[in-house]
């Protein structure tokens, strides 16, 4: 067979392997040849002039010996991989000629099926990092959102009097990693990054925080471009060493489908979602690190022991910014094994189950690998036993809310449920329209019975992955062994620390986790399009309609992000997709209970508590509406219901308290505020409750001990120090009142209802200049509080300047006719000055 454009033969490829450098197997393919000297024309659009050939020396060292007897080959299928050789990692050209003919032979089963556009490595990364930005973008002026408040804004580990080594001590959401009630999220890194967040911003300004979530996020995505040239196209470097790209089509395909893939949201948008973006980074950077190790010689005879050290310190730092990042050494050891040392595991097995064989047979021992495998696995070893004595060697605390699969008690029952939840991420990487912040409380019902219809979800995840499988250990092609085996660990080994096979986790379905396994899905999703366009006959309409994914891929990403920038839009948008979660309901009545609308928020409770009957968190918060509009009775029984469900609910008990104290049942609410005291002995809000009843019933001493305490666990709880103020003001204890007040103000100078306090006392006293002083500073700070410009023109009345006073009446007056005896002490005035009047008449 003669080729067209050059005279020369053609000829076929044979089934058999390929042998050289990096080489792969091809099976039954036409391979085009190429002249050495190609011609100008040809190439001038898109390219460079080609730099000299190689010497010999050089071209020894990537090609096998039989590789020149093919170097006059057609140029006919330059349009599907014209520009490929300018790809190559850091180089803008292509560096030598050796480095084509590698790209020709990895490219045919892979890169050269996808029709797809080429770039330069520079150019690829900057559309990708454009892409992951533009998807997110719309996210950075967002609010704080969901479990935000609680790692966030309650975190005192981001304060700056907050010693740092507290950090190191303290779980995720800033709470001691001994407490039972810790979840053991051991993340200080990621923590120590919201501290210098709300250093930086000075204060809780949530744009700073979501700006450099998609700065990670971007800087993620162009990573990728990296990875996936290697994952996709081997590990292959120049004589110079520099690293080649040998499939710039599908890998910038691959990231391109990781930056716009909508089910990352919760990470980028989502602040707390950086625990996830830092390992993610960690966790890339280790793998290549990894690769650089065998930099000098791609055959792996060998190696840089240093940079595998580096790569299990990025793996460890991984670690510390959220836990699945200690998978990458699991991911290390299987890319070493198939790519730089080419094993056949099905071959492998063989030969070991073969009788007489021995390991020292097999031959893969020879170039390091058990060496390299040792440092991993002693690496992960010591970060594991570091990891459960930081935490108390004791597991974490979850209830069956969380995760109700985890508490049945059958085993039929917990693993079919366990696959059902498989099956449900799966299909979030392949259809991610349905998106929800939390799918727990009844979002998901449990299957009881192999009569569940869903149990087809398990059967069509397993039928894939079994099928994936037998083709990653079967296939007679290397090629398609590497890419399938690596697709699969990438997919399943990052997601083993969220599959409740080795502990219980706290979440049914999470889509904060499938950001590192999607870079498996969309690795073997870019696989399964290049054996889809090689069947095809209208390539380019494949292309179009990977691009239309793409594009609603990145509209999606644009409304999701939008909705995860306010609680209110985020907890609606979760009701169209988990209607049964009791969750969703409760979040969405929590808000409307902020912002002042009760009566909304009453029947979203409800709905919770209706979708699950031990709610105790929707009984608590539904109790304390119905508390403030006098519903006492139905308030009464809930709390004590939810007491009943979890009788370590310190809130619980502390709100049936106060429930029991408006109904005059002193001694139960007595006993209802030290249950709750027992149960959290740090509780300001409870004593300061505590010391109201006291009040009550006259028990001054007793009160003011019990909002002492409330100062002293809270020396900011200005109710506290405002009911001693006035109690020991009324009692006639004024001195008492007055050093109250001035320790009260010297904590919390700024608070208006003390110097109003404070004032009151100063006027009793008779000491007429400060407290008018406080009094104006504290009009200042509150001008429209009736009761303040009341009792000024008190302070004037008494004082004699009596049209001061008249003055501050009337204010007071306007602004609250109905004001409590204001109405009298201005008619007391008015009575004088028609005396003093009447005197100067005289």
């Amino acid at each position: 067979m003669v080729c067209h454009s050059c005279g020369a033969p053609r000829r076929r490829e044979t089934h058999g392997s390929r042998r050289g450098s990096g080489s792969e197997n091809v099976r039954g393919q036409s391979f085009p040849c190429l002249r050495v000297v190609l011609s100008a024309p040809v190439w001038s659009r898109s390219l460079a002039p080609l730099p000299p050939p190689p010497s010999p020396a050089e071209e020894s060292s990537f090609l096998p010996a039989s590789a020149g007897r093919a170097l006059c080959v057609c140029l006919s299928p330059l349009r599907d991989w014209k520009l490929g050789i300018c790809s190559q990692h850091n180089a803008g050209a292509p560096h030598s000629k050796q480095a084509f003919h590698r790209m020709a032979q990895s490219e045919f089963n892979l890169d050269h099926e996808i029709s797809w556009f080429v770039l330069p490595s520079y150019w690829a990364k900057i559309i990708v990092g454009l892409m992951s930005c533009m998807c997110f973008a719309n996210s950075y002026d967002g609010d704080f959102v969901f479990d935000d408040s609680e790692a966030i804004i309650n975190n005192k580990d981001l304060r700056a009097e907050t010693p740092l080594g507290d950090l190191w001590h303290h779980d995720f959401w800033g709470g001691k990693l001994s407490s039972n009630t810790s979840h053991k999220s051991y993340r200080p890194l990621t923590v120590l990054t919201f501290r210098m967040n709300y250093l930086f911003a000075g204060g809780f300004h949530p744009v700073g925080f979501h700006v450099i979530n998609i700065i990670l996020h971007c800087a993620i995505s162009v990573l990728m471009v990296d990875v996936f040239s290697i994952l996709l196209g081997g590990l292959q470097y120049s004589s110079k060493g520099r690293r080649l790209n040998l499939a710039p089509k599908a890998s910038l395909l691959a990231a391109s489908l990781f930056a716009v893939h909508p089910v990352h949201t919760e990470c980028v948008a989502g602040i707390v979602g950086r625990a996830d973006l830092l390992c993610a980074l960690f966790f890339l950077l280790s793998f290549l690190g990894y690769c650089k190790a065998f930099r000098e010689n791609q055959e792996g005879n060998h190696f840089s022991t240093l940079w595998v050290l580096a790569s299990v310190l990025l793996g460890a730092i991984a670690m510390l910014c959220k836990e699945q990042g200690i998978t990458v050494l699991g991911l290390n050891a299987v890319f070493d094994a198939l790519v730089i040392n080419k094993l056949n595991i099905l071959e492998l097995i063989q030969k070991v189950l073969r009788k007489g064989k021995s390991l020292e047979n097999v031959g893969w021992f020879k170039k390091g690998l058990l060496f390299r495998i040792t440092l991993l696995l002693s690496g992960g070893a010591i970060m594991l036993v570091m990891r459960w004595r930081i935490m108390g060697t004791g597991p974490p605390a979850f209830t069956e809310v969380d995760n109700p699969a985890s508490f049945a008690d059958s085993l039929f029952v917990r693993a079919i449920n366990y696959n059902y939840y498989y099956s449900l991420n799966a299909w979030l990487l392949l259809c991610p329209w349905w998106l929800c912040f939390d799918w727990s409380m009844g979002c998901i019902p449990l299957i009881k019975s192999v009569s569940d219809w869903r149990i087809i979800a398990l059967a069509a995840l397993w039928f894939c992955l079994i099928g994936l499988i037998c083709q990653a250990l079967c296939s007679q092609d290397s090629h398609k062994r590497r890419i399938l085996t690596l697709g699969l660990g990438f997919l399943i080994i990052p997601f083993l620390p969220a599959s409740n096979l080795f502990f219980r986790v706290g979440f049914v379905v999470a889509e904060r986790v499938i950001y590192l396994p999607s870079i498996g899905y969309c690795m073997l999703l870019t696989y399964g399009f290049s054996l889809l366009s090689k069947q095809a006959k209208k390539k380019k309409a494949l292309a179009a309609a990977v691009l239309g994914i793409l594009l609603i891929h990145v509209l999606h990403c644009v409304i999701r992000s939008n909705q995860w920038r306010s609680e209110e839009q985020l907890f609606r948008s979760a009701l169209s997709v988990c209607p049964l979660n009791a969750k969703v309901h409760y979040n969405v009545g929590k808000n409307l209970a902020d912002k002042g609308n009760q009566t909304a928020a009453i029947k979203y409770y409800r709905e919770a508590v209706r979708l699950n009957p031990k709610y105790v968190h929707a009984m608590n918060n539904l109790g304390n509406i119905l508390k403030e509009r006098n519903e006492l009775q139905e308030a009464e029984g809930l709390l004590s219901l939810a007491v009943q469900i979890q009788p370590d609910f310190a809130a619980a008990w502390m709100n049936l308290g106060i429930v029991q104290n408006s109904l005059r049942r002193f001694e139960e609410a007595e006993q209802s505020y030290w249950t709750a005291l027992k149960h959290r002995k740090k509780y300001p809000d409870c004593y300061y409750n505590l010391g109201r009843l006291y009040a009550d019933l006259n028990r001054h001493i007793d009160a003011l001990n019990a909002w002492r305490n409330a100062t002293v666990l809270k020396p900011e709880h200005s109710l506290a120090w405002n009911n001693m103020i006035i109690l020991l003001d009324n009692t006639g204890n004024l001195a008492q009142a007055e050093a109250v007040g001035r320790e009260a103000l010297e904590l919390i100078p700024n608070d208006h209802s003390l110097m109003f306090s404070l004032a009151n006392v100063l006027g009793k006293s008779q000491k007429y200049k400060e407290s008018e002083a406080l009094f104006l500073k504290a009009i200042k700070a509150n001008p429209n509080a009736a009761s303040y410009h009341g009792n000024l023109a008190v302070l004037y009345h008494r004082w004699g300047n009596l049209d001061l006073a008249k003055k501050h009446y009337e204010v007071s007056l306007k602004l609250d006719p109905a004001a409590p005896g204001t109405k009298e002490n201005y008619s007391l005035l008015k009575r004088k000055l028609e005396q003093l009047q009447k005197k100067g008449n005289v």
